[in-house]
């Protein structure tokens, strides 16, 4: 059983501790991966608290590093092979069949935290069992226990650093603009949330020749560097942003991206679209968006909801490395790496707005 170190919870708003594991030898089809990289999202800060207060979670579900073995179920992975970790999908229900895995009937399943079938723990602390399986990778430690069906085997140069973060927040920010929206070039679009995600999603736009991208953004450093992205404009939301993008833009947007989950923001999104107008949200929120429904027919604009970029990982993530080696997706802007024991400096960094993506490394 591998020895390493892990970025525990205990409980909601305690610090994270920084604490001797075991990691379990991989069975059937896991894969064990030493993990080099592994971004911090918000999903796994709303998901500190599960289970009781005596056990402990491991979370991460933006991993990526190297394979260090792999159970006897295990094809098409092997020892060796540079890998970023995204979500799971079963691969065999109506949605996974039609190359949609991001809606996986089976996804609640197999993402959330649980244990092996026959409850043998994967990781255990000072002898006692972790709370781990966190999207089938739990990787905020320096093994992780993975699956094929949310393995991606990428090139062995590509930096685990600007790598790892393409499991979850790159890939929902770009692949809702590249493969959700599809814009049209000469287009306009503006994004709401100018955090890793959104960034992704402007950097992703500007690579398809979208003519203008604009940002609405509380945080001044953040609305800098989207500016210095390449963005038209950048709009604090409490100075009028839709009155903003319909001067600019000569009457609104051909596309709205939303990323904050919040509902008074997405109806902001869809208020910004031009006549014929595609909204769509990827942001995990709560409550009802007060939209016009006569706006919303009369001017024949649609809202899509949107998963994990509507991607199909092991397609969409080299396409995504591809595209930064070409120097037309450059999310290394966005990225700042910590050791991580520096777990806590990170999310201060990422709270203050002074970073966007934090990557922790092992």
């Amino acid at each position: 059983m591998p020895e390493t170190t892990a970025v525990l919870s205990y409980a909601q708003g305690d610090p994270f501790v920084v604490a001797d594991v075991r990691v379990d030898e991989p069975r059937g089809d896991e894969i064990l991966v030493r993990i080099e990289a592994a971004g911090i999202c918000h999903t796994d800060l709303v998901n500190r608290v599960a289970g009781n207060q005596d056990r402990p979670v491991l979370l991460g579900h933006e991993g990526a590093g190297t394979v260090e073995a792999v159970g006897p179920q295990v094809h098409g992975v092997k020892p060796g092979d540079r890998v970023v970790l995204s979500f799971r999908s079963c691969g065999v229900c109506v949605n996974c069949a039609d190359q949609r895995p991001t809606y996986c009937r089976n996804a609640a399943r197999l993402n959330n935290f649980g244990a092996r079938n026959d409850r043998t723990p994967r990781v255990t602390v000072g002898g006692r069992p972790v709370l781990d399986g966190f999207f089938g990778q739990s990787s905020l430690a320096g093994y992780a226990l993975a699956s094929p069906d949310n393995t991606v085997v990428v090139g062995p140069d590509v930096d685990p650093v600007i790598a790892a973060p393409m499991g979850c927040g790159f890939q929902t920010g770009a692949g809702a603009v590249l493969n959700l929206l599809r814009p049209r070039p000469a287009s306009t679009l503006a994004v709401f949330g100018a955090g890793a995600v959104g960034l992704a999603g402007v950097l992703a736009a500007l690579a398809a020749d979208v003519e203008t991208v604009i940002v609405v953004e509380p945080s001044a450093q953040r609305r800098a560097l989207a500016e210095s992205l390449g963005v038209r404009a950048a709009f604090d939301p409490t100075q009028d942003p839709v009155a903003g993008i319909r001067e600019i833009t000569g009457g609104g947007v051909d596309y709205a991206l939303d990323t904050t989950g919040s509902p008074n923001v997405l109806a902001d999104a869809v208020k910004s679209l031009a006549v014929g107008g595609t909204a769509v949200a990827v942001g995990l929120g709560a409550g009802v968006p007060p939209i016009d429904l006569r706006d919303l027919v009369m001017r024949g604009k649609s809202v899509h909801g949107c998963l994990e970029g509507d991607s199909v990982p092991s397609v969409f993530i080299p396409q995504l490395l591809a595209m930064h080696a070409e120097g037309r997706f450059p999310v290394d802007r966005l990225v700042t790496s910590f050791a991580h024991g520096d777990v806590e400096a990170a999310l201060t960094a990422q709270h203050t707005g002074d970073v966007v993506k934090p990557v922790l490394t092992w």
